[in-house]
C-alpha cells in the first residue's frame, strides 16, 4: 500500500489489515506509518518509501516483499494537489505532480513487477474524475494533467504485462477518514482562491 500515511491510502491499508490481509504500508513519513501499522493489525509492516527516489522505491518494495513473503497486490494511492491558476504553476509544481503521480507510480510498479508477475497479482491506482471523466476543474491543472498521464501509464503496463491485473479506481470528492486518516491534500492551499473557484469545496473537502 503506497501512500499509506494519511488519507485514502491509510484508510484502505488499515481496512485491509483489519480484515486479515497481510499488508505493508509505504510512505515518506515513517513516524505516521508506525501508528498506521498499529491500527492495521499486528502483522502490518511500516516501510519508509519516497516515491520520487528510485533507490528508495526499490529498497522499500524489497523490504515489503521480504517481510510479507512476496507481493500479491500493489495499491498506489499517493496524492498531492497544488491549487493555483494554470498560468501561475511554476516548474516545481508541475514536477512535483508528475514525480508523485506518474513517475513515482512507474518506479514503484517496476520495482514490484517481478513479485506481481510471480504471484499473478494485481496493481491498482487511485485516479481522479478530473483525469478522465470530467473537464479539469479551475486550479487543478497540475493534478488533473498528472492523473490523466497516470491512466495512460496503467494502460501501458497492462499492454506489456498481461499476466498482472492492472486497473485504476476513479475517485471523486473525498477527504479520507478522521484524525490522521484525513487527507492532507489541501494543506497549503490559498483559502481565498479556493473559496473563489470552489466555494462548495473550500471548507475542507478535497478533490481526489
Amino acid at each position: 500500500m503506497v501512500g499509506a500515511s494519511s488519507g485514502l491510502g491509510r484508510c484502505i491499508g488499515g481496512d485491509l489489515g483489519r480484515r486479515g490481509d497481510r499488508v505493508a504500508l509505504l510512505a515518506r513519513r515513517r513516524d505516521r506509518l508506525v501508528d498506521a501499522a498499529q491500527e492495521a493489525g499486528p502483522d502490518a509492516l511500516a516501510v519508509a518509501c519516497d516515491v520520487t527516489d528510485e533507490s528508495s522505491c526499490r529498497a522499500a518494495v524489497e523490504e515489503a516483499a521480504a517481510g510479507l513473503g512476496g507481493i500479491d497486490a500493489l495499491v498506489y494511492a499517493t496524492g498531492i494537489g497544488s491549487l493555483a491558476p494554470v498560468e501561475k504553476l511554476d516548474a516545481g509544481a508541475w514536477r512535483r505532480a508528475m514525480d508523485t503521480h506518474v513517475i513515482g507510480a512507474a518506479l514503484a510498479t517496476s520495482a514490484a513487477l517481478p513479485h506481481l508477475t510471480k504471484s499473478g497479482g494485481v496493481a491498482a491506482y487511485l485516479s481522479s474524475v478530473g483525469g478522465s471523466l470530467t473537464p479539469s476543474w479551475p486550479g487543478f491543472a497540475a493534478y488533473h494533467v498528472s492523473k490523466a498521464a497516470l491512466e495512460k501509464l496503467v494502460e501501458a503496463f497492462r499492454v506489456e504485462h498481461p499476466s498482472v491485473g492492472f486497473t485504476r479506481f476513479v475517485v471523486g470528492d473525498c477527504a479520507g477518514g478522521e484524525g490522521d486518516s484525513r487527507t492532507g491534500f489541501n494543506d497549503g492551499w490559498d483559502r481565498e482562491y479556493a473559496a473563489q473557484v470552489h466555494p462548495t469545496r473550500s471548507g475542507g473537502s478535497a478533490a481526489i
